[in-house]
């Protein structure tokens, strides 16, 4: 087994519109020694692509970089899927299952390769530090120095307060090296609980331990700084897509919500923007926890005097309050209800076309007779391409087909593909008028180019 370390630099953060121009990655052993020298891709936007200018402003690569020093998505994902995506390996990021992996999933899709086997054939996974880290200072922060004022758990602050070498942050390949420097550091201060939590990152040991009915420690994103994302959970019922569970929070007492109607409880639950603390809604203490997603979950044994202390428990009401909850009748299907009112059963996008199809990964998977003929594809010469869009059975990678054509082998286009390509780019970047995607880019640019803030390479770079 080898662990494999990445990270992407984007032109947005929406992975179903934006695409990953530059990707960092280090191949480690299991004592984290590297194996071979790093990756380092920079990877060409295409026409149709306007990166959003923040993006460009916290990382510093232009679009015209990418283009002058880039290598196609097509190039890119040849190399991933042959030299990176190897039997056993697994894939370590900092906040990579919510944004890293979804940008790789998206680009295979784009790019006729299958968007999900890489975290998991041949005995590959994938884990996520992120709460690895925040589960450690809640827990065993002992050995490793933290920020004082703020639960801030940023690479680059604990990078530099524990003295760990960060030549660029929100360069790909410097943020990597400096992961596995934390990654050392966690696993050699606390040995046991980094053991634990990377045996569990396994949904297959992972969904025993939650379903077992015993309340268990949960550090998560979603619980308040205040007390380190770190909370006592238990498990109210099974998740309907049956990929999970929904938990509660037992800081709080469960009796104001046991009388709730489901549609009382869908309103509580749906989320509402605020501006200010003040506008900040009360916490809703339940959410969904995914087996899949490498949850940062440990026994109730975990927690010794200090640890209790810094999370502010009151282990007394725990246990009152997972009584209540424990007696209750129907509550779990009130929620399960609630939930189906906040997200309908999710249903393919209704039209297929050019403006959609990018984002039409998660409609439904590839028919085994397809996924032979996206083999065909990636194999084939670009002058080849067209022959293959009556052959496939799904109208997806029909409308795909020729999208990769023009974005990784324009030179191979004819002039009346040529002219198709054009009048794509032209109404995918002006759609909506006043709120076309072109708008709000140049829109934001002005507003950037205003603010007094700006130092001179941030004015460059927009400029």
């Amino acid at each position: 087994m080898t662990y494999y370390f990445y990270d992407t630099e984007t032109s947005g953060v929406n992975p179903r519109e934006a695409r990953v121009m530059q990707f960092g990655g280090q191949r480690t052993d299991k004592n984290l020694q590297p194996i071979g020298g790093p990756d380092n891709f920079i990877i060409k936007l295409t026409p149709d692509v306007l990166p959003d200018p923040d993006a460009i402003l916290t990382h510093g690569i232009t679009p015209q970089k990418t283009i002058e020093d880039g290598i196609t998505e097509a190039e890119f994902f040849k190399l991933f899927n042959q030299q990176i995506a190897t039997a056993d390996t697994i894939f370590v990021g900092f906040n990579n299952i919510r944004f890293d992996d979804e940008f790789i999933r998206f680009g295979l899709w784009r790019n006729f390769y299958d968007a999900y086997e890489w975290q998991w054939k041949e005995g590959a996974g994938r884990w996520d530090l992120l709460d690895v880290v925040r589960m450690t200072r809640a827990l065993r922060p002992d050995g490793i120095v933290w920020p004082q004022k703020d639960a801030d758990n940023r690479l680059e602050i604990l990078a530099k307060i524990n003295k760990l070498k960060h030549a660029d942050a929100h360069d790909a390949l410097s943020d990597v090296k400096v992961l596995i420097d934390l990654t050392r550091l966690l696993r050699d201060k606390q040995p046991k609980l980094f053991d634990y939590l990377l045996n569990l990152r396994d949904k297959k040991k992972l969904e025993p331990f939650i379903k077992a009915g015993s309340p268990f420690v949960y550090t998560s994103g979603k619980y308040p700084k205040e007390t380190l994302h770190t909370t006592i959970a238990t498990v109210v019922d099974d998740h309907p897509k049956k990929s999970g569970v929904f938990v509660y929070d037992l800081r709080i007492d469960p009796t104001p919500f046991l009388k709730l109607s489901a549609d009382e409880l869908a309103e509580l639950w749906r989320y509402k923007p605020w501006k200010t603390d003040a506008e900040r809604p009360p916490r809703f203490p339940l959410k969904e926890l995914a087996f899949n997603k490498c949850p940062a979950v440990a026994p109730l044994s975990v927690l010794d005097e200090p640890s209790r202390g810094r999370l502010q428990l009151n282990m007394d009401e725990v246990e009152a309050n997972f009584k209540k909850l424990s007696g209750a009748k129907g509550f779990g299907a009130k929620l399960i209800e609630a939930w189906r009112k906040l997200y309908p059963e999710a249903k393919p996008t209704a039209k297929i076309n050019e403006l959609t199809v990018d984002s039409q990964l998660y409609d439904g998977f590839i028919a085994d007779a397809d996924r032979i003929k996206m083999r065909a594809v990636r194999a084939a010469q670009p002058e080849e391409l067209t022959e293959f869009i009556s052959d496939f059975n799904d109208e997806r990678l029909k409308v795909l087909l020729p999208l990769y054509k023009a974005r990784n082998y324009p030179r191979s286009l004819s002039a009346e593909e040529q002219a198709a390509w054009e009048n794509f780019c032209t109404r995918k970047l002006s759609l909506g008028g006043e709120q076309s995607r072109a708008n709000k880019i140049f829109n934001r640019l002005a507003q950037l180019k205003a603010e007094p803030s700006l130092n001179n390479q941030q004015r460059y770079l927009l400029e």
